[in-house]
């Protein structure tokens, strides 16, 4: 395994600015469009979890599924996923583009991409924080379509669903202004700008720990996926707190929550410690495929790209 100071991640001609600043973007694009079409149904079922009330539990992960599937495909466990779809694919590229380049800006030795691990750790937090600025509206959208699945008779007959992404994003503004988009942003800071850091570490370390030691195929397939899919299931685990709190705050159209600590103040009330752990293991169970594809599509798209 690489020593405590540095890991070295594999060899490159030194790029211009003008010839590969922009590979990352490209290749970070494709990634982030392939996993979200592999997670969307774990990620619709996890918000479910989360954001149901005290009286209307589902009874498990299972429960939450079942229900969903009787709203079919469509308008269950690929509700909402046209905005992420479009969107994540921008904010991939804002991340994986910010994550590299400031990567390569902070390397010494830029022939064989020698990188400490607190540069990697460094890069990704900048990633993670610039790709706030197209994600935390997109999300927002998405988790209020997604917590609208009825979970019973009497919610169809009663709660107002928006027909889509559209309608949703119309109702927001019209009621809110523009900066009624961004609720829920602070969450999401606290969340995303330190674990992205973990989450691009973890697969740096990984991945080159198992193509120095034999452990995957010639051209790191094998690597890509099993050290992209620790990444995120590692990540996803150290913030479930924070992303319980964000898409219960997100969800509330009632005015129930005056801000994020009220909301945390009065789930723990209610509910105990517990849901702040609420639908932690369906969101593992997605952070790996999600997050072992995204750093294979992007991976291998930057050696196609950087070899072409």
């Amino acid at each position: 395994m690489a020593d405590a100071e540095s890991v070295v991640t594999e060899p490159r001609d030194a790029p211009t600015i003008n010839e590969h600043v922009l590979h990352d973007y490209i290749a970070g694009a494709i990634g982030g469009m392939a996993g979200i079409i592999v997670g969307h149904p774990f990620d619709t079922t996890k918000v479910q979890l989360q954001t149901q009330l005290h009286d209307k539990r589902y009874s498990g992960t299972i429960s939450a599924a079942l229900n969903i599937n009787k709203t079919g495909w469509v308008h269950g466990f690929f509700r909402g996923m046209s905005t992420p779809l479009l969107s994540y694919g921008v904010v991939n590229s804002v991340y994986f583009g910010v994550y590299g380049n400031t990567l390569k800006f902070l390397e010494d030795d830029r022939e064989m991409r020698k990188s400490s691990y607190l540069n990697i750790y460094l890069a990704g937090c900048a990633g993670g924080a610039a790709q706030l600025i197209p994600v935390i509206p997109t999300d927002y959208v998405k988790v209020v379509l997604q917590s609208q699945i009825p979970r019973d008779a009497a919610d169809s007959g009663k709660q107002k669903a928006f027909k889509g992404p559209l309608d949703c994003i119309r109702h927001i503004v019209k009621h809110h202004g523009i900066r009624g988009l961004y609720k829920g942003g602070v969450a999401m800071a606290w969340r995303d700008v330190p674990s992205y850091g973990l989450y691009g570490l973890t697969y740096e370390v990984l991945s080159h720990w198992m193509k120095t030691s034999g452990w995957s195929d010639s051209r790191g397939v094998i690597a890509d996926l099993v050290a992209g899919g620790c990444a995120g299931t590692i990540t996803w685990a150290s913030i479930i707190p924070f992303d319980v709190v964000k898409s219960r705050f997100q969800a509330d159209f009632i005015g129930e929550y005056s801000g994020l600590i009220d909301c945390a103040v009065k789930s723990y009330k209610e509910e105990g410690f517990g849901v702040f752990y609420r639908g932690c293991l369906i969101t593992c169970l997605r952070a790996f495929p999600v997050n072992a594809v995204t750093f294979l599509m992007y991976s291998q798209s930057m050696k196609y790209l950087e070899s072409s």
